[in-house]
Formats: C-alpha cells, structure tokens, sequence
C-alpha cells in the first residue's frame, strides 16, 4: 500500500510537471505596445491597457493552470523603438502575444519582428491593409478595421447618394497612403472620381491651407484618409471655413469615438463614418461599455474594445490547447469563431483578417443627444463580406485563391 501511494505521488509529480511543460516560462505574458502621449493615444493608449487587463482579470487571472502577466510600452509612433520593444519582449522578456500597435507604420516594422521570430501579434489599433496584404504572416492578425474596410463602406455608402466628385486629404505615411489608394479605387470602381489628393506632413497643427485647397476643387466630399490629432485638427478647421454648410460632405475614414468627443458634435455634426464597435448598439455592449468607462472615464472606442476581444479570443485558444505556442494558438484562433462584446459569430481568414460587421453611422446634432457619449446614428450594418478584401485581389501569400 505505501508502495502504491508513493508510486502515485510520483506520478502526479511528474504528470503535473509534463502538463504545464506546454506552457512556456510557466505563465502566459501579453505587451500591449501602444502610443500614450502622442496622436493615437486617445483612441487606444491607456484605454488599450485598460481593455487588455478587463480581459485578461474577466479571464480570472490565469490560463492553462499558469498566471497571466501584462506589460505595457509606449512606441511613441517611433518605428525603430517600437521595433526595439517588441524585439527584447520576445527574445528576454518571455512576451508571448504583443497586442495593439496604433501607427501603421510601426505596425509593419513590429510584423517583420513577429515574422522572423514566429512570434503572436495581434492589431488592433494598426489600419494598413499591408498588414493582411503583402506583409501578412501566419501568426499576425488585423482585428479591428484596415484601410480598405472603412474606405469601401464609406465610400459605397456615399456614392450611392449620388455623391461622385472626391477630394482626398491624406496624412504623408504608410497608413494615408495606403487609405488613399484604397478610397481611390473604391471611388473609381463606382462611378466616381478623385478631383484631386493632398498629402499633409504628420502632426500638422495648421492645416488651414490643405482645407482650402480642397475646398476650392469644389467637390462633393472630402475624404479625410488622416487619424488622431491630425484628423480632429482638420475636423474643426473644416467646421471654421463653413463645414456643412459649404456643401461639401466630409467622410472620416479612420476616425474613432474619442475623435468627435474631442472635436465636439458642433463640428462633428453630419460626418459620416465607419465603425467597428459603438457602445451603445446593444445591452452587452452598453454593459461592457459602462465597466470601461468606470475605470477609463471615457467610452471605448472600437480599438479599445477590440483589444478586449483579441486578448480574450487568443487566452481561449491557449486555455483549449493547454499550450502557448505561437504557430499551435494561431491555428486554433482560426479555426474557433470569435464571439463577444465586440462581435458575434466573427471568423478569422487565412490571411489574419478578422471578419466582423461593420456599422455606418452619421454623428449626431447636438440637439439629437439624448445623455452623455450619445454620438451616433446607425445608418445601416454592414455584412463581414462587404467589408474586406476579397481573396482573389489579395497580396498575401498565405491567401487561396
């Protein structure tokens, strides 16, 4: 008998010591590399970090019998230190999933990173389609939106009211470029033109003379292919040389709740938009919502609520596989459909496109709001399909066509 017993505790011993060999370094470690100072900081920074740890404490704290760890940096929309983090949280810090990473351009230098060392990322706040497209990866996944997402359902939307002249203002990076090339061939493809495009230097605080050369091509909308500060600057310059009521229809193609919060509704008022999440569109979106805001003091925009969907998704793959490896959760990521606060029944592509529907809305006069954070009118809900880029004009490797 006391044979038996000892020859059971030895078996539990190494039992144990072989299940939780799965799990690398004994806990799971999350970075959630974000801008918190700069131009991107209210649509993710803090409110990124914030999301991420409602996930991982929703999660209970631990996955796969071992204990979650979240770090956080700031990138400072500076490529070569966002390259620079992401490189040592793989190779010292044991960092198993990098999440978030506004700034297209530090994206793309943190996917190379991912690439090589075969390691999890996973955007969030990152609009590039590159990102699924040429630069597209096993272990890399595009969550939220890209270029192409809100420029086709934007652009559909308008040109289907007959507007056809466009006016394209666009931030001098790769995200603006690439959100340039995408609303021009979505425009084109429909029956409209591009009456002409210029592109603004980032961080541009007075961009009064771009507004006006835009303005006096006389077209039907201006489309703003800018984000973050850049993008409520030229909101509420646009408002100070007539906006609406010049007649001219302006169409935000990367703008995010916190953007018209800071703009205000006065200038805001009669943009129409593209979103991935709206706070209030259902009773568990209002719910989740309302804990965010608690502890953020501002509602979440689809960034930050998407982060809460990539960390929770991806804490499942590894709970499933009792198991962290990189290329085993990016299997099983793929292969289980995504459900919760920021989408139901959504499924991620061989491209790392996550599929969701998106909504078009109009922001609200002021004098339609009902209580605080009441932005947004929902035009109509966009199909996952109608949002993405099809397959077949896909330059990512990993695509079947």
């Amino acid at each position: 008998m006391r044979k038996l017993v000892i020859s059971l505790l030895a078996c539990s011993a190494i039992c144990s010591t072989t299940a939780s060999a799965q799990m690398s370094n004994d806990t799971v470690r999350i970075g959630v590399l974000t801008d918190y100072t700069g131009m991107f900081a209210g649509l993710s920074g803090p409110g990124g970090e914030i999301a991420a740890r409602m996930a991982v404490d929703d999660f209970g704290g631990k996955v796969g019998g071992v204990p979650i760890e979240l770090m956080s940096a700031d990138h400072q929309n500076k490529a070569d230190l966002g390259s620079a983090l992401v490189r040592r949280w793989y190779d010292e810090d044991g960092v198993d999933l990098v999440v978030d990473v506004p700034n297209s351009s530090v994206a793309l230098a943190v996917q190379a990173i991912a690439n090589e060392r075969k390691k999890l990322v996973i955007y969030a706040g990152a609009g590039t389609a590159d990102l699924t497209g040429k630069a597209c990866m096993p272990t890399g996944f595009q969550w939220v939106w890209d270029t192409y997402s809100v420029a086709v359902s934007t652009g559909r939307a308008l040109l289907d009211e007959g507007l056809k002249n466009w006016y394209v203002l666009a931030a001098d990076y790769a995200f603006g470029q690439t959100m340039t090339t995408d609303i021009t061939k979505i425009v084109e493809a429909n029956g409209g033109k591009i009456v002409g495009t210029t592109k603004h230097p980032i961080n541009t605080p007075d961009l009064s003379s771009f507004i006006l050369q835009a303005q006096g091509a006389s077209p039907d909308v201006i489309a703003l292919a800018n984000g973050g500060a850049d993008m409520i600057n030229t909101i509420k310059q646009f408002a100070e040389f007539g906006g609406a009521s010049s007649g001219i229809k302006l169409a935000g193609l990367a703008v995010f709740i916190s953007d018209i919060h800071g703009v205000g509704l006065e200038s805001a008022q009669g943009m129409v938009l593209t979103t991935g999440f709206y706070w209030d569109r259902t009773d568990e979106t209002r719910e989740w919502s309302k804990r965010f805001f608690g502890k953020h003091g501002a509602m979440p925009t689809m960034a930050q609520a998407g982060v809460y969907s990539a960390v929770t998704h991806y804490l499942h793959a590894v709970e499933a596989l009792k198991d962290d490896d990189p290329v085993k959760v990016a299997e099983q990521m793929r292969k289980t459909p995504v459900n919760d606060i920021f989408v139901e029944n959504g499924s991620i592509r061989e491209d790392g496109r996550m599929l969701h529907d998106m909504y078009l809305v109009e922001v609200k006069k002021p004098e339609d709001v009902r209580y605080p954070w009441d932005y947004y009118t929902i035009l109509r809900t966009i199909p996952a399909a109608d949002t993405v880029r099809p397959l077949a004009e896909s330059a990512c490797p990993l695509a079947k066509k």
